[in-house]
C-alpha cells in the first residue's frame, strides 16, 4: 500500500462520486422507457464510491500509525494495463454484443488478471453474475439493458 497515491486516489474517487451524485439528479426521467428512476443508479453508485473513498482516505492515515513497516509494494503495470484494455473493449462491445456477453466476457479477464485460479469457476461466475443482474434488473425492475446481438438469433 503506497499512503501517498491513496490518499490522492481517494481524494479523486471521492470528487468523481460527488460528480456522480450531482449529475444523476439532472438525467431525464424518459431515460430509455424505464420504470426505474434514472438516477437511481447513477447516484448509488456516486454514494457507494464517495464512502470507499473516505475509508480509504481513513486507512491511508491508520497506515501511517502503524509501527509495523512495510516493504514498499512493486508496481503492476502489465496487470493495470491489461485492466484498462479490458475496460475499454467492454464499453467499445457493450452496444454491438449486448450486456450479458460482455459483461461476462470482461468478468472473465478480470477475474484471471487478479489471479484466480481457476479458469472454469471464473467463467461460471462470472456468466451467472451477469445474467443474474440482467434477469434482475430487466425482469424485475422493468429496466433496459442491451439484449444478445440479433445476429445469435434468439
Amino acid at each position: 500500500m503506497n499512503a501517498r497515491f491513496d490518499r490522492y486516489g481517494s481524494i479523486a474517487f471521492a470528487l468523481v462520486g460527488a460528480f456522480f451524485i450531482s449529475e444523476s439528479q439532472h438525467i431525464s426521467t424518459s431515460a430509455y422507457g424505464s420504470q426505474v428512476g434514472p438516477n437511481m443508479f447513477p447516484f448509488g453508485l456516486g454514494i457507494l464510491l464517495v464512502l470507499l473513498s473516505l475509508r480509504l482516505f481513513w486507512e491511508t492515515f491508520q497506515a501511517k500509525n502503524r509501527a509495523v513497516a512495510e516493504a514498499p509494494e512493486k508496481l503492476l503495470y502489465k496487470r493495470f494495463l491489461l485492466m484498462l484494455v479490458a475496460t475499454v473493449l467492454y464499453v467499445l462491445l457493450l452496444e454491438p454484443i449486448g450486456y450479458v456477453i460482455a459483461t461476462a466476457l470482461f468478468l472473465y479477464v478480470t477475474f484471471l488478471v487478479m489471479g484466480s485460479k481457476s479458469q472454469l469457476q471464473s467463467a461460471v461466475v462470472s456468466l451467472l453474475f451477469s445474467v443474474g443482474v440482467y434477469v434482475v434488473y430487466v425482469q424485475l425492475l422493468k429496466g433496459t439493458l442491451p439484449g444478445l446481438p440479433t445476429w445469435l438469433g434468439v
